[in-house]
């Protein structure tokens, strides 16, 4: 089983590419990894925020053949007060910010994800920028649960790969809580982000702001934890019962 695992950046990644010693393709401008869990041969790709990198190209060339499984990750901003920083959610579709594009992500890996401890939720929205003030995460709520900017991309894309697609995330910051530096501004425009603009929003803070990056960084550390502890548990799962249904159907 081939599954195809997307993050925005290193940062979400980290602790999942340490857990199986994930080795690093050359794929140029894009960050490609490939490592085996379990049964399932697992390449990863860092996008770049709002999928600005060109990853489909990437994967086609490193990674040739088909895709079983898609899954778009990383973190999202809760739009709804019962989601909460740690919290894995799995979505039954994906809003574009175009009104009208809806995605629907593939039921039996969204119950399979429900399985291994996600909360089934009814959409995340793809939004073209990061969402920085409550406020906005407030009005948001209205029409989805969480709010990120790619799954949207690889979701659409994912159907090119022939593979069965799933958006699923760890929730960085509630729905109640300004962010406290605006993300906005250290990202470049290969969708990176710029460590020499993040210390500089780092140095204009004010104590208050201090503090609120502080509750941030231990929020966003505790969610990319919980999202590599799911994510073994869900691939080895998904692989585990494709190989199952493979058997049933060759024995027949």
């Amino acid at each position: 089983m081939r599954v195809l695992v997307t993050f925005a950046v290193d940062a979400e990644f980290a602790p999942w590419r340490r857990q199986h010693k994930f080795q690093k393709l050359n794929g140029g401008a894009v960050d490609v990894y490939s490592s085996q869990i379990g049964n399932a041969e697992v390449c990863v790709l860092l996008t770049g925020i709002g999928c600005r990198k060109a990853w489909v190209q990437a994967t086609r060339v490193l990674w040739p053949g088909d895709v079983d499984i898609c899954i778009s990750s990383g973190f999202a901003g809760s739009l709804r007060p019962a989601h909460l920083p740690g919290d894995i959610l799995a979505a039954r579709e994906v809003r574009a910010q175009i009104p009208g594009v809806t995605l629907r992500c593939d039921e039996p890996l969204v119950e399979l994800a429900t399985d291994c401890g996600a909360k089934p939720v009814g959409a995340f929205l793809t939004n073209d920028h990061v969402v920085v003030e409550a406020t906005q995460k407030r009005l948001l709520g209205i029409e989805a649960d969480a709010v990120e900017m790619e799954s949207a991309s690889v979701l659409s894309e994912a159907a090119a790969f022939g593979a069965r697609s799933v958006a699923i995330r760890a929730i960085s910051d509630s729905v109640g809580e300004d962010l406290p530096i605006n993300f906005n501004r250290i990202t470049s425009k290969s969708g990176d982000v710029d460590i020499f603009r993040v210390f500089g929003e780092i140095m204009a803070l004010k104590l208050t702001g201090g503090l609120s990056f502080i509750r941030f960084f231990r929020q966003t550390r505790q969610a990319r934890e919980n999202l590599a502890a799911f994510l073994s548990q869900y691939v080895e799962r998904v692989a585990q019962i494709s190989g199952v249904v493979q058997r049933k159907v060759a024995a027949r």
